[in-house]
């Protein structure tokens, strides 16, 4: 079976649908391929140094992971390589980015963005690695860095309204958690440090980690891994194109071990997690229909579905 074949899966239509899921092991620096119902798990990468977000490009043949590194080093990377595990490269060298977490992948613009936890920033660049920017940074220095609450963590971009929302989740179970958006293109005169158009969306969560954006029905969603009953969970909330701050969340999965990667299939009605606990969970868009996918998979962190 060829990494693209996958398991059937029922859209809201009722037509087959396919996918294949990519999990990342943080215990064992490996990445996984598997159907999108869990079977046909294989190991495609190993060597990888504490990966944390992953990103594919199924159409180009690529997936995209970040290595958290040495946290103390300031020597994240991120990598690429072909769906097979093949081909594999360096596209954001050793100290570019500190500690990169979450990564998505925008193919309109043909950029990679990231969120750098004690590097403090909100990062993008080009799919082969040039042109790095930071779009946000939230401090500066080991004083900041030792603040938890300016770690950006999550990240989700919408290419048509040009927004870019991150989270940012405070200490461990502080209740400090915060989601912001800003705009993809600087105002006149703005950079990272000094931007007048970042909006806190939510605030007062417990730990909110990785993000994903139903664009079509206007849904952020969003894992946390607080306590419960609020942490530990998946959680959405619609999003307004207006700036401001969104309705309370509603929670659409509880019950995690320290949760971390979502991905969602729209078109399918269905959503994918992780947990540090390592189990492979899915759910329909509304959280009905939950299943364990795979569980006792070591830590698990980011997840990717094409």
């Amino acid at each position: 079976m060829s990494i693209l074949e996958a398991t059937k899966a029922k859209t809201k239509s009722g037509a087959a649908r396919m996918g294949r899921l990519f999990v990342l092991e943080l215990s064992g620096g490996r990445i996984h391929a598997m159907n999108s119902d869990g079977s046909d798990q294989s190991v495609i990468v190993t060597g990888c140094r504490f990966p944390d977000g992953i990103a594919v490009d199924a159409e180009a043949g690529h997936i995209y992971w970040t290595n958290m590194g040495t946290l103390k080093l300031n020597d994240g990377s991120i990598e690429r390589a072909n769906l097979d595990g093949s081909n594999r490269q360096i596209i954001i060298p050793n100290g570019v980015t500190h500690t990169p977490k979450q990564l998505q992948l925008e193919r309109r613009s043909g950029k990679l963005y990231w969120s750098d936890r004690e590097g403090m920033r909100v990062m993008r660049a080009n799919l082969d690695g040039t042109d790095v920017e930071t779009l946000v940074q939230t401090g500066q220095g080991e004083d900041d860095r030792s603040d938890a609450t300016r770690w950006c963590v999550g990240i989700a971009v919408d290419p048509i309204r040009r927004h870019v929302y991150w989270t940012q989740k405070g200490p461990d179970n502080a209740g400090l958690g915060r989601i912001f958006r800003a705009g993809l293109d600087f105002s006149k005169g703005e950079d990272g440090f000094n931007r007048s158009d970042i909006h806190v969306l939510f605030d007062d969560l417990p730990e909110p980690i990785d993000l994903e954006l139903d664009l079509e029905n206007g849904f952020l969603y969003w894992t946390d891994r607080g306590d419960p009953p609020f942490g530990n969970t998946v959680n959405r909330a619609p999003v307004a194109p207006a700036p401001g701050r969104g309705r309370a969340p509603e929670i659409l999965f509880a019950g995690l071990m320290e949760g971390i990667g979502i991905a969602l299939d729209v078109a399918g009605d269905r959503m994918f997690m992780t947990d540090l606990g390592g189990s492979v969970y899915s759910a329909k868009l509304d959280g009905t229909e939950q299943r364990t996918l795979r569980y006792a998979q070591g830590n698990l962190t980011g997840i990717a579905y094409a």
